[in-house]
């Protein structure tokens, strides 16, 4: 299993803090992993396919090339902005 985490604004626009994805043993990319969740439906398709989007496994911003294994947890999250 991937424990994937949502953070602040998109966690809120998807109505979901966490979500398990089995990946039967499988070595997948982060990108994979994406495109299965954009296929939950309309709003999860529209959030996680932003550009801007920010991507962490275990804890270290990757890019969308970088693999996933089970045991891993990918935090997905919007892009950070202060003032």
């Amino acid at each position: 299993m991937i424990k994937i985490l949502f953070f602040a604004a998109l966690r809120e626009r998807l109505n979901c803090e966490q979500y398990l994805l089995s990946c039967d043993g499988h070595l997948l990319n982060v990108a994979t992993v994406l495109k299965q969740l954009q296929s939950r439906n309309s709003v999860w398709q529209q959030e996680l396919s932003r550009a801007d989007l920010l991507c962490a496994v275990n804890q270290q911003l990757v890019p969308l090339t970088a693999d996933v294994q089970d045991g891993d947890e990918l935090a997905l999250f919007p892009p950070v902005t202060g003032g």
